[in-house]
C-alpha cells in the first residue's frame, strides 16, 4: 500500500516522501533554536551559555524574585485578558455579521478589517502612538488593549468565518420565526454550534496580545511596560539569562494553552 497507487492518478506516500522529509526538515529548524533556550535556561553561569556547563534554577530565582519583572508579567497579562475578551466579542460580531449579510459591501468590509494583518507593524505602532497621545492613552492599560486589540480582531474574525461555513443560517431564521430576537437566536443557536471557533480565536487573540512587542515599545513605558517590551531592552542593553528562564515560561504556558484548547475542541 506504500509504493503501489489504487488508481493510475494516485500518488503513493513512497512518491511523496522527499515531501515529507523536506517539511521535516524545515520543521527541526524552525522548532530547534526555539528549544535550545530551554537548557540555557537552567545554566548557572552569568552569561547565554550552550550547552550548561552546571545546573542551576538560578534565573528562575532571579525572575520570580524581581518587583520588575513581576510587575510586567502582570500588565502583559492583564492586557492579554482584556484584548481577549474585547477583540474575541468584536471579531465574532464581525464575522457573524459579514456572514449574514448578502450585500456586496461586505468583501470590502472584510478586506478592511483585515488591513491590520498587512500592514506593517511598525507602521500601525507609528499611527497608533501618534493617535493615542493627544487623548493620553500612551502608557495606559486602555490603550494597550486598544492597540492589541486592532492586530487581534483580523485573527479572530477569519477563525470565526471559517467556523461559520459549516453552519447552516436557516436554524437561526427558524429560531427567529418563533419569536426569539435576533441577538437571543444567535446567543443560544448559533453561538453553541461555533464556540469551538470562538474559543480557538480568543486564543489566537491572547497569544498575539502577549507576544506583541513593536506596539508595546512605542506606546507602553513606566509601570505599564510589558514583558515583551522589557525583555527586548534588556536584549538590547545586556544579555540577561533570566530571559531564558522568561521564554521557557512563555513556551510552556502556550504549548499548555493548545492543549488545552485541543482538549476542549475533542469534547465536542
Amino acid at each position: 500500500m506504500l509504493n503501489r497507487p489504487a488508481t493510475d492518478t494516485q500518488v503513493t506516500h513512497l512518491q511523496r516522501l522527499w515531501l515529507y522529509v523536506l517539511c521535516g526538515l524545515v520543521i527541526f529548524f524552525l522548532i530547534v533554536p526555539t528549544l535550545l533556550v530551554i537548557p540555557m535556561s537552567f545554566s548557572d553561569s552569568r552569561y547565554l551559555d550552550f550547552p550548561p556547563e552546571s545546573w542551576s534554577l538560578r534565573w528562575y530565582r532571579a525572575y520570580f524574585n524581581s518587583p520588575e519583572w513581576l510587575q510586567a508579567t502582570a500588565v502583559s497579562f492583564q492586557v492579554a485578558f482584556l484584548t481577549m475578551l474585547l477583540a474575541t466579542a468584536t471579531g465574532t460580531l464581525a464575522a457573524y455579521g459579514l456572514h449574514a449579510t448578502r450585500a456586496r459591501s461586505s468583501r470590502y468590509m472584510t478586506v478592511l478589517l483585515t488591513l491590520p494583518m498587512i500592514i506593517p507593524v511598525i507602521l500601525l505602532a507609528v499611527g497608533i502612538f501618534l493617535t493615542f497621545a493627544p487623548v493620553g492613552l500612551n502608557s495606559t492599560i486602555g490603550g494597550l488593549m486598544l492597540a492589541h486589540t486592532i492586530l487581534a480582531i483580523p485573527l479572530v474574525m477569519i477563525t470565526v468565518t471559517a467556523g461559520m461555513q459549516n453552519f447552516d443560517i436557516n436554524q437561526e431564521m427558524v429560531a427567529r420565526s418563533m419569536g426569539a430576537s435576533r441577538p437571543w437566536a444567535f446567543l443560544t443557536v448559533t453561538l453553541p454550534q461555533i464556540r469551538n471557533s470562538v474559543m480557538s480565536g480568543a486564543l489566537l487573540a491572547f497569544i498575539i496580545s502577549l507576544d506583541e512587542v513593536v506596539i508595546a515599545l512605542l506606546i507602553a513605558g513606566g509601570d505599564k511596560a510589558t514583558l515583551t517590551r522589557r525583555m527586548f531592552l534588556a536584549l538590547r542593553d545586556e544579555i540577561d539569562p533570566t530571559i531564558a528562564a522568561i521564554s521557557t515560561l512563555l513556551i510552556a504556558f502556550s504549548v499548555l494553552m493548545l492543549t488545552l484548547s485541543q482538549i476542549l475542541q475533542s469534547r465536542k
